[in-house]
């Protein structure tokens, strides 16, 4: 039997007409979201509030990551009018910044980047004025598909590292922590204002000590912002659950975080990698803009 959720967990339950909107519209334009192939515990909150973080190529993924709920397998062909379909729920949601995601497709000889490439400019040419963030896979460290996104502008690049090194042949086994840090250092030689991010789920069974080490990696790697979250096992099939992170020590990690040069860190138990992401990117340009 699983760990109990500890009482911080609790949220309220918005009602059924409150998530009506985005549910009918991403039926109706036949999308995907991560929010609810990755079982996340927001979803609720997010739909009420009409946001929604979208997940392009499909929701079959090539990879097995034992943390992850999203279905794993044999993806099926792109379909090449999905950036436009995205493009037209971000005019019906209103979004003024929004997150586009990806199952990882290591069957595309790109990794899917110019899929990514297409969906950012199909967002930017039906509304100029949305700002874009792309949570991307590691494109199995090609530099010509990461070069490939990067030069599409999106406003900020994120790749999560999701976990430390001494667990990686557990929890990503089909992964590489090193490819990974490389990943995001590369988006910095490509363009080096880029604004990039990542993110670190804990409970797992890391140490204080590796989450640190990991955190001065990131930033030896030059990324600019950081989220921590609490891990959450989709079913009992999946990774287990081995500590639940206190609030206490999720805020403990933020001064530190901004020591080391960080320009923003989310960093709470619901905490996921599109959690109040606008927000982030705005503390990201504010340092830069002060440097």
């Amino acid at each position: 039997m699983g760990k109990r959720l500890p009482d911080w967990f609790k949220q309220r339950v918005p009602k059924v007409g409150e998530l009506t909107a985005v549910s009918s519209m991403l039926a109706e334009l036949k999308l995907n979201t991560v929010c609810e192939s990755a079982l996340c515990p927001n979803l609720c909150r997010c739909f009420a509030q009409k946001t929604a973080t979208f997940m392009i190529m499909g929701n079959v993924c090539t990879r097995n990551c034992t943390f992850c709920a999203v279905n794993k397998g044999k993806p099926l062909s792109l379909e090449t009018d999905e950036p436009e379909r995205i493009a037209m729920a971000v005019t019906k949601l209103g979004l003024e910044y929004v997150v586009i995601t990806s199952v990882t497709r290591d069957d595309l000889e790109d990794g899917g980047a110019a899929h990514f490439a297409r969906t950012i400019e199909a967002v930017r040419s039906s509304e100029p004025g949305t700002l874009v963030e792309v949570l991307i896979p590691d494109f199995q460290g090609s530099r010509q598909a990461l070069e490939t996104v990067v030069k599409a502008n999106p406003a900020v690049i994120n790749h999560n590292i999701e976990t430390v090194p001494a667990l990686y042949p557990e929890v990503r086994p089909m992964a590489g922590y090193e490819r990974s840090l490389e990943l995001l250092a590369g988006v910095k030689k490509i363009k080096p204002g880029a604004v990039t991010k990542s993110g670190l789920m804990l409970g797992l069974g890391e140490r204080r000590e590796d989450v640190t080490r990991v955190m001065m990696d990131l930033r030896q790697a030059g990324c600019d912002l950081l989220t921590l979250g609490q891990y959450l096992a989709p079913t009992t099939s999946h990774h287990p659950v081995v500590t639940y992170v206190t609030p206490q020590e999720f805020t403990s990690y933020i001064q530190p975080a901004l020591d080391m040069g960080f320009s923003g860190i989310a960093s709470a138990p619901l905490v996921r990698s599109s959690y109040r992401a606008a927000e982030l990117y705005q503390q990201a340009i504010k340092q830069k803009s002060n440097l």
